[in-house]
């Protein structure tokens, strides 16, 4: 059973903290020494070319993928102690994902898909349904709780994408191209959504993005070419 330390996600100076992060497939380096510490209620963008190694990058400091080498920390705690089954753990409770095209269950409501996350982690279902009801009607959702990604706009989707990432309360939020599949007003609503979170929840937001006024929306830009942090 992994019994984690309990953490005040205001206590550290540094919500997420790499040290010279590494990736390899066979021989190709994509990742070639990544130093990056990212402050708790930041909204930090990851920017640069196609294949400068930035999804990578993010699919690693959110544990969906392992370090040839290097240390993350992520809230206080060191990733590399926490055996698999542990790390699973951790994400589920401690990590957010928004993701361009959504990932949403079609065959569920936007209420059930919101909950998900919390029933997985072991939380009642009214308990749930409840904090899933709230993190909707925040975001103007009330209307279309009952209604299944099929039916939702393609704003509406990532809305509901944005609320199941925040369901168990994360420590950090971590977003692939999440503008990338919405218009421009959509684009502008997302940009404004992710603020006005961080303002009233503290959330701490990482985006990797091509969208350059999103980027500018963020309190820090990374810039990334060929595997290393090259700006910012």
């Amino acid at each position: 059973m992994f019994h984690e330390p309990v953490v005040n996600r205001l206590s550290y100076v540094f919500m997420v903290n790499g040290i010279n992060i590494t990736r390899s497939f066979g021989d190709l380096q994509v990742l070639k020494g990544i130093n990056i510490d990212i402050h708790a209620g930041e909204i930090l963008s990851i920017v640069g070319a196609s294949g400068a190694g930035k999804t990578t990058l993010l699919q690693i400091l959110g544990t969906l993928d392992k370090p040839t080498g290097g240390s993350i920390c992520i809230n206080g705690i060191d990733l590399s102690t926490l055996n698999d089954r542990q790390l699973a753990q951790f994400r589920n409770k401690h990590i957010g994902f928004v993701f361009q095209f959504h990932q949403l269950l079609p065959e569920f409501t936007a209420l059930e898909n919101v909950m998900m996350p919390a029933l997985i982690a072991g939380t009642s279902r009214t308990s749930a349904m409840a904090r899933s009801n709230e993190l909707l009607g925040f975001l103007g959702l009330s209307h279309r709780t009952h209604h299944k990604p099929s039916q939702l706009s393609g704003g509406e989707k990532q809305r509901v994408a944005v609320a199941r990432a925040l369901i168990n309360d994360p420590a950090v939020v971590f977003a692939d191209e999440p503008s990338g599949n919405l218009d421009s007003h959509n684009q502008e609503e997302l940009q404004v959504l992710f603020r006005r979170l961080r303002e009233d929840f503290h959330q701490t937001f990482v985006i990797v993005t091509h969208d350059a006024h999103l980027a500018t929306l963020s309190d820090r830009v990374v810039h990334m070419r060929d595997g290393l942090i090259v700006e910012g």
